[in-house]
């Protein structure tokens, strides 16, 4: 039962991502949009944490699946690239301009690597 909860949590996330993307241009609720993502996907990594012992299972690299370590992996890269985009974000909002193609860049590896943490995540079930 908590897979599909977190399935549904996990698609309404990246829904959310594509509407703050859509939204770039407003600058408020692109912000406020993306920032809800991150904290909202960062809060169901502690809830599969809590629930599922991710982190021991993770941990287990050698006799894991393979699907199941790339799944993990791309999550990581995921949560690291969220600090680079907080980073960029920040800079940004404070006027640094000569930020933006890397936020830019930054901004669409996030979303490929969030898609496909969101894809490998139904073949790990």
């Amino acid at each position: 039962m908590s897979a599909y909860i977190f399935q549904i949590q996990s698609t309404l996330i990246v829904l959310l991502m594509f509407y703050g993307i859509y939204h770039r241009k407003n600058r408020y609720k692109h912000i406020r949009t993306m920032k809800l993502c991150i904290i909202w996907d960062l809060l169901l990594i502690v809830q599969i944490e809590l629930t599922r012992g991710a982190i021991v299972k993770a941990s287990k690299a050698l006799t894991n699946p393979a699907i199941l370590n790339i799944h993990v992996s791309l999550a990581i890269a995921t949560v690291l690239l969220y600090i680079v985009m907080l980073y960029t974000g920040t800079k940004l909002k404070n006027n640094n301009e000569s930020i933006r193609p890397i936020h830019r860049f930054f901004g669409l590896t996030t979303l490929t690597v969030r898609l496909s943490t969101f894809i490998t995540s139904f073949l790990v079930i």
